[in-house]
């Protein structure tokens, strides 16, 4: 069986659960925005050294996919459905790694390659999350799925933190030297 079904050369495309709709449909744009996600949590990987951060990615890729999962099923239940142990584990994860790291600032993010890949993935969460809102505002989403995606964007600040602390290397914003821009007085 080939990749190539030849189906959506018109545009549109299957859900799970079976309806076609259009490609550019905002739930197509909500779970390809997390697919972008997590091809980007996987090159994250290649850069991680702890295992337990590696660990806790792979959790999250697997997670994401439930999440896509029911994001591509309207009509009928997705099998494998997040749950509020779900949302509940990635908050205690983001309390685990802010009492290690004890931020005391603004942080300027990448400072390194990993902590860098990171932040692109933090960023990534927070659009998908603001195309899952927008896709709330018209169709039932699961408030399970709003909670988790919500979190997501910390759990990948938080661990982008956390590899930047191990290696000495987070940077905080600083205050300006400088009182104004000369041009703005008149």
């Amino acid at each position: 069986m080939s990749i190539t079904t030849k189906t959506g050369d018109k545009g549109q495309t299957s859900l799970w659960s079976g309806e076609r709709i259009w490609k550019d449909d905002l739930r197509v744009d909500a779970y390809g925005t997390l697919d972008e996600l997590d091809a980007h949590v996987g090159d994250a990987r290649n850069y991680i050294t702890d295992p337990e951060i590696k660990n806790l990615l792979i959790d999250i890729q697997n997670k994401l996919y439930r999440v896509m999962g029911q994001l591509a099923s309207k009509s009928r239940e997705y099998v494998f459905p997040l749950c509020k142990t779900d949302v509940q584990d990635l908050t205690d994860t983001v309390y685990k790694y802010e009492q290690i790291v004890d931020l005391k600032g603004f942080v300027i993010p990448g400072s390194i390659k990993s902590s860098a890949k990171l932040d692109i993935c933090r960023t990534i969460a927070r659009r998908a999350e603001r195309r899952i809102i927008e896709l709330s505002h018209k169709e039932d989403v699961p408030e399970v799925i709003l909670e988790f995606c919500n979190r997501l964007s910390d759990f990948f600040f938080i661990l982008a933190r956390f590899v930047e602390f191990k290696e000495n290397a987070i940077v905080y914003k600083t205050k300006p030297e400088y009182p104004g821009c000369e041009g703005d007085k008149k």
